[in-house]
């Protein structure tokens, strides 16, 4: 400000105002950061418990009723394909249990990420009132809505994961089953992965 007045030879009074204005907001950004921060994940996660009773589902199979159903085709198969089955079972299993890894990373992994951003929050915070560098707090400010809002798109990638495990048929062809089941999940787990890309490009945050 004072070389913006040629070292202070074009005065205005009105600059000192304006100083102690952004002085002001500065210091009370700074001094509420966690408030701020802590009202963002708020809403967010107001966002999330109003869609959690919109986008319901179960993810579980009716394990009896499924190998009652089942009895029958696998009375009528020969060892071979038996053992066929007993293969694609155990591959399909393994990968399964990559995937859950995979899953409880990414939801570990977030949980972590807003963890970091708020230990961070009162640095963008600062920066907010300069004209040079208040980009960093805006920024800062919108991949905080981001990664909040992530877990609405968490809610969303969940859901469809249940409409579909829900409306699996398994009885008609027990390999197509299988392979459905495992589709499905690696859909679930590539969506997931993308879920954080696609809330910062929705708050154009990066």
């Amino acid at each position: 400000m004072v070389t913006e007045k040629n070292n202070m030879h074009d005065i205005d009074t009105f600059m000192f105002f304006k100083w102690f204005f952004k002085a002001w907001v500065a210091v009370y950004l700074v001094t509420h950061t966690f408030t701020i921060t802590m009202a963002v994940f708020d809403m967010a996660q107001h966002v999330v418990s109003g869609a959690a009773g919109v986008i319901g589902g179960n993810t579980n199979i009716d394990v009896d009723a499924a190998l009652s159903s089942m009895q029958a085709g696998l009375d009528a198969m020969e060892i071979p394909e038996l053992l066929l089955l007993v293969m694609e079972t155990s591959l399909v299993s393994l990968c399964m249990k990559i995937m859950s890894v995979l899953i409880t990373v990414i939801l570990y992994g977030r949980m972590i990420e807003i963890y970091l951003y708020c230990s961070v929050s009162p640095i963008p915070f600062a920066t907010m009132t300069n004209r040079e560098w208040g980009q960093i707090g805006n920024n800062y400010l919108k991949a905080l809505f981001a990664l909040g809002f992530q877990g609405f798109l968490i809610m969303i990638c969940v859901g469809i994961y249940a409409v579909l495990v829900g409306s699996m048929i398994v009885a008609d062809n027990l390999h197509s089953a299988i392979f459905s089941l495992a589709a499905y999940t690696v859909i679930l787990c590539f969506s997931l992965f993308k879920t954080g890309t696609l809330a910062k490009s929705i708050f154009n945050a990066h």
